[in-house]
């Protein structure tokens, strides 16, 4: 970083500095588009969360009869569903007010917060009704803004100057060089925990994963013999270990200089939990049982076990002890000044294969339910991506509408 310092040194002292006379960060203000943004938020949460108060209240009041018309875990999924909405307005209306007040940096997490439960919601009206082209694109739309906005709104793009963008792009391109670029610089944690670090850490591992398993089902399970264990319709990805390896590396990111057991007990317990969601998510959604591991040891309603815990315990270690500093060199590979428009690239393919992926299994359950396509998205789904073809791309999964908890 000699060139930076250096630089810095040398810097004239009339160079107007990134704060503003009370010391307070230097804060652009928001463009007319965010403000009217933030008036709509506000006004639709303000109308929306008397509605969902009601309902909540409703059915509250009607727990009895309507546990004796819907199925126990439809109930629990629609009361999730309602609560999350209603914190979602909550959340919105402070996003809004924030934005109002120009309050940049809190605006960003609200929205983190808001991304999150969207997301939350979108699983749970999936479990309840599926999906369709409207429903998909407006939630698309959704997180499209969300995430334009979070970006935006990043308080260090408001903080820097000409020339402070200067002297990083000059840290940007020796760190790349050095192949240290990605690292927490505060020493908090090993890596900064951004979407560009975050986003190759899930592709990595999706392949990494896939491979892990493909080769255990090939030597363990079914010796000899090869099965398909993709998780998305499009390329080599497992996303269940993409995935998995965010939250450990979000969990563990400040014990990566723990003892071997803290990081096995951790990335155990993470592990475990994350496959039992996955495994009642793709259940109650799509009929779709991808694994039972009934009558195993430590089984947890056969959805993990204590040996698979334990895997995921041995990967945790080996992920943050060993492989998480070789994949940061491997990442450092890309071009420093081509990082973020690849990133963007990739992650936009990547939200579409995820989609492509949701629309397809909820095509193949509404064949299997008996029902014909209604829309464009599900007569190309029945053309391209029929019954026998889903059976193919996904061997380890097998589909049975009775299964989910779904109202229609």
């Amino acid at each position: 970083m000699t060139n930076a310092a250096e630089a810095s040194a040398h810097m004239p002292s009339h160079v107007p500095s990134a704060q503003t006379p009370d010391g307070s960060p230097d804060r652009k203000k928001l463009p007319l588009a965010l403000k009217i943004y933030g008036i709509l938020l506000i006004v639709g949460a303000l109308i929306s969360l008397p509605v969902f108060a009601l309902v909540i209240a409703g059915m509250v009041l009607g727990m009895q009869e309507l546990t004796a018309q819907l199925d126990v875990n439809t109930y629990v999924i629609f009361g999730i569903y309602l609560v999350a909405n209603a914190v979602s307005a909550v959340t919105e209306l402070v996003f809004g007010i924030n934005l109002l007040r120009n309050k940049r940096r809190f605006a960003r997490q609200v929205c983190e917060v808001l991304i999150a439960i969207n997301v939350g919601i979108f699983l749970c009206e999936l479990m309840l009704s599926g999906t369709d082209i409207a429903s998909a694109l407006g939630y698309l739309v959704r997180f499209g803004i969300l995430i334009a906005a979070m970006v935006y709104l990043d308080p260090s793009l408001s903080e820097e100057r000409a020339l402070q963008r200067k002297l990083r792009d000059m840290e940007t391109r020796e760190r790349a060089e050095d192949g240290t670029l990605g690292l927490d610089e505060t020493g908090k944690g090993y890596i900064q925990l951004d979407l560009f670090n975050l986003f190759w850490i899930f592709v990595v591992c999706c392949v990494l994963g896939l491979v892990i398993e493909t080769v255990y089902h090939f030597v363990v399970v079914d010796p000899g013999h090869y099965q398909n264990r993709t998780g998305m319709l499009y390329g080599p990805f497992s996303p269940i270990y993409g995935f998995g390896a965010v939250l450990m590396t979000i969990a563990l990111n400040r014990f990566h200089k723990a003892p071997l057991i803290v990081v096995f007990l951790v990335s155990a317990v993470i592990g475990g939990a994350f496959e039992y969601l996955v495994s009642w998510f793709l259940q109650f959604a799509f009929g779709i049982v991808a694994w039972d591991y009934t009558g195993t040891f430590l089984s947890i309603d056969g959805r993990t076990n204590g040996m698979f815990m334990a895997m995921w315990g041995v990967l945790g270690c080996v992920w943050v002890k060993l492989l998480l500093p070789r994949m940061l060199k491997l990442v450092n590979l890309i071009p420093w000044n081509w990082r973020y428009s690849l990133t963007t690239v990739c992650a936009v393919l990547m939200l579409v294969n995820g989609f492509m992926t949701l629309a397809s299994l909820d095509c193949w359950y509404q064949r299997e339910d008996g029902k014909q396509p209604q829309n464009a998205l599900e007569q190309f789904c029945a053309e391209h991506y029929d019954n026998q073809f889903m059976q193919d791309h996904f061997q380890s999964m097998s589909i049975n509408p009775d299964n989910s908890t779904r109202t229609n």
